[in-house]
């Protein structure tokens, strides 16, 4: 990282102009003396504290754990090329929670690239994007994770989300009327997530998303950012729903999860394939101090449970359903308090109980979300565990 910065700066004081930039949006800012080309680059990271005890329903708090690590470590650059209306953005993961685990499957690759995507608005409103990043997905997952009411996401997210994956996304939105504003993105991508090195072991994957935004834009993006840090003073509300569908998916969760592996040899690739559907219908709403999220997600396949011939593999594709709700209060100091009812409900083919979580957190925005402090606490409950898990975390969160 410091070779990088290195080259940088060098580049920078050779040949660009390097304006002043606040604290929070980013490190440098540069652009051509020809305004052909601009770049920002910043840098953020979350130091992270968890603490875990199981809750017996006799005996009380149990035994606990806990752990110390860097959440995310990440690296972003942004701008344009050759002309305003051709934008990019690359982010880079270095923690070893943003690069995950190396698997045979993926050719051993590392998963340091998070987003490497080209953004043209090649006619009025529509834009065209191409490369690595997010899908039109749950709107809990497209929130960046530096700008998060809580902790972490939900566990909606981490069980249903179909998060990041390679290919071309069409963008375009109007308004009706005075104020009331729409938004559509329609997505194909490779679907087996990002960093794939390998050909594709499936079909393709299709996603589309509506958004509906009745009383106007929000304030600097707020659909998008979990408190009302802009403190809008007319209700805001976006109302939104995507479908999407992985055409012969080989992992369990469409394009996350697990490899689907077919030692048994039935399948010519060596992969389970099933047809993967996934539902979701969320809303932002924002007054003032207020906020209030909701999310719903459901997802099918047809066919769920593999086992090969000679019943030496199997796998199972994790189907279901789940919401949350969560809504803080942001206190003109800054401080926020906010809590966030999850509910999981994998299908009986699967197995598992229903899953509760309730969560309670406090955070203090010293400078937005580019320096704060967060805590929370959240109580898990599973029908079909007769224990419960308490789980308490704080965490710092910088960002230039």
């Amino acid at each position: 990282m410091l070779v990088l910065l290195a080259l940088i700066v060098s580049c920078t004081a050779y040949s660009q102009d390097t304006t002043d930039v606040k604290f929070g949006n980013g490190l440098l800012n540069v652009v051509s003396k020809d305004g052909s080309w601009s770049m920002k680059f910043g840098l953020r990271f979350q130091t992270l504290f968890i603490g875990e005890n199981s809750v017996h329903a006799t005996d009380g708090i149990g035994a606990g754990s806990s752990q110390f690590l860097i959440r995310r470590s990440r690296l972003k650059f942004n701008g344009h090329a050759f002309s305003p209306k051709l934008k990019y953005k690359v982010e880079l993961g270095l923690s070893n929670r943003d690069i995950g685990k190396v698997n045979s499957t993926n050719n051993w690759a590392p998963n340091v690239i998070l987003d490497a995507v080209l953004q043209w608005k090649f006619y009025k409103n529509f834009e065209l994007w191409a490369g690595q990043t997010k899908l039109p997905g749950n709107r809990e997952r497209v929130i960046s994770s530096a700008n998060m009411q809580f902790v972490d996401r939900s566990l909606v997210n981490s069980r249903y989300n179909i998060d990041r994956d390679m290919g071309v996304q069409l963008r375009h939105n109007f308004t009706i009327g005075k104020s009331f504003l729409v938004k559509e993105v329609v997505a194909i991508s490779q679907g087996e997530g990002r960093n794939v090195v390998q050909e594709n072991l499936g079909g393709l994957q299709y996603t589309g998303r509506v958004e509906l935004l009745p009383f106007g834009k929000f304030g600097g993006k707020g659909d998008y950012i979990g408190a009302a840090l802009y403190r809008e003073e007319t209700p805001k509300l976006s109302i939104a729903a995507t479908y999407d569908y992985n055409d012969r998916a080989v992992k369990t969760r469409s394009n996350q999860g697990s490899y689907m592996v077919d030692a048994s040899g039935d399948n010519n690739d060596g992969f389970f394939h099933s047809n993967i559907s996934t539902v979701f219908a969320d809303l932002m709403f924002k007054y003032k101090g207020l906020s209030i999220m909701g999310e719903y997600a459901l997802r099918g396949a047809d066919v769920v449970n593999h086992v090969g011939s000679d019943t030496t593999s199997s796998a199972t594709v994790q189907i279901g359903s789940g919401f949350n709700v969560a809504a803080g209060w942001l206190f003109k100091n800054n401080w926020e308090v906010a809590a966030r009812y999850t509910q999981i409900n994998p299908d009986n083919l699967v197995g598992g109980g229903t899953e509760a979580q309730y969560t309670l957190g406090a955070s203090r925005y010293i400078v937005g979300n580019a320096l704060k402090v967060q805590a929370d606490v959240s109580y898990l409950t599973e029908t079909n565990n007769v224990n419960s898990n308490l789980m308490y975390r704080l965490q710092i969160d910088i960002h230039f």
